[in-house]
């Protein structure tokens, strides 16, 4: 994922923003991570440079 996607993302659950934390990077793509909601809380990860970015209910885990 790269990291200008964002400035588009937002958090699934009430549209607000995403946090980042970067795990991994490979130049200017980030492999692994995660996406924090900054008013849900919500953690979505990042692996293989792809968001998950599904609510928790609807994630396999």
């Amino acid at each position: 994922m790269k990291e200008s996607l964002m400035d588009i993302l937002c958090d699934p659950l009430d549209k607000s923003e995403l946090e980042l934390e970067v795990d991994e990077r490979d130049g200017d793509e980030i492999v692994e991570g995660r996406l924090i909601g900054t008013v849900t809380g919500e953690v979505y990860p990042i692996e293989d440079g792809i968001p998950n970015l599904l609510p928790p209910d609807m994630r396999d885990d």
